[in-house]
């Protein structure tokens, strides 16, 4: 579960607002949270913004929540931002995609080895935006502090290659949310991020239960829920051409619509137009139809034990 950033119009963050979400969420059934991650729009946060952000997450946390920290950049920058999470006693990092124009698979090894040699906590390197060898999945695996992997490329061959090359524990995370968990799970996958369970954890949760019990038919039909606001996360949005331009903003909007904290969003993001706020509440208020008769009728009706 990502932990998005609640800004104020002035665009600084709300703490008492993030606060107040991840305990909301945490009440909904959710342990493992990530603090100043992608969706926590972590590019657009300065060193000192991750630190509060991962400190209030933390803070606002049970200590049987896992809470996973950014961590990105250079070697030096991403060491000296792991040793102000432990100081707020994070329980893992979260290794951000690699944000640079070249890049060689064995030095991106190199550099998750000496983040490793940096910390005691676990790394949870991020695969996206990139396209890897399945002998680098496999090699990344091997990495003493790497205790899992978050794959977010939109190929499941190159996925079940690489599990099936790596080493055995070590988790595997779908990185693409619940579209595709199905599919990922049957390559070896145990576990998703979040999409709309971002908002609507029940749905994600109810996902989860279906998917480890091997109920394929309830596993596809609320993957099938979450299917048309994941869609429209992934628009343009207007005057644009890059996809997936809208998916911060449709999250926070999500958030806003489950009565959460959403807010402003930073540059380079911009925030959805008007007409997309009146598709998102049609959105969710169709998904919320979804949950409540393939999630909630359910619960309701299930016996007591």
């Amino acid at each position: 579960m990502g932990l998005l950033t609640p800004f104020d119009d002035s665009l600084d963050i709300e703490h008492e607002k993030l606060a107040d979400n991840a305990r909301t969420l945490y009440d909904g059934g959710i342990r493992t949270f990530m603090a100043a991650a992608n969706i926590s729009e972590y590019h657009s946060l300065s060193r000192d913004e991750r630190v509060a952000h991962v400190k209030t997450s933390v803070e606002a946390l049970p200590d049987d929540a896992c809470v996973m920290g950014g961590v990105g950049g250079s070697t030096p920058d991403a060491t000296e931002l792991m040793a102000a999470y432990e100081e707020h006693a994070v329980d893992a990092m979260m290794v951000m995609p690699p944000d640079h124009t070249y890049l060689h698979e064995r030095g991106l090894l190199q550099y998750y080895r000496e983040l490793d040699d940096a910390t005691d906590r676990p790394l949870v390197p991020y695969v996206r935006g990139f396209d890897p060898s399945v002998e680098y999945l496999a090699d990344l695996t091997r990495i003493d502090g790497v205790v899992g992997v978050k794959y977010a490329l939109e190929d499941a061959v190159k996925l079940g290659a690489g599990i099936a090359a790596g080493a055995d524990d070590v988790v595997w995370v779908d990185g693409l949310a619940e579209p595709y968990a199905v599919s990922f799970w049957a390559e070896g996958v145990e576990g998703f991020s979040a999409g709309v369970s971002n908002f609507r954890p029940e749905v994600g949760l109810a996902l989860f239960d279906a998917l480890e019990a091997g109920n394929w038919e309830r596993a596809r039909s609320l993957r099938n829920v979450c299917l048309p606001y994941q869609r429209f996360r992934e628009e343009t949005g207007q005057d644009n051409t890059i996809p997936g331009a809208s998916s911060v903003a449709a999250v926070k909007r999500g958030l806003e619509l489950a009565g959460l904290h959403g807010g402003q969003v930073r540059e380079p993001i911009r925030p959805l137009t008007a007409d997309q706020r009146a598709r998102a509440a049609d959105l969710y208020d169709d998904l919320d139809d979804d949950i409540d008769r393939l999630v909630e009728s359910r619960t309701r009706s299930a016996p007591d034990r």
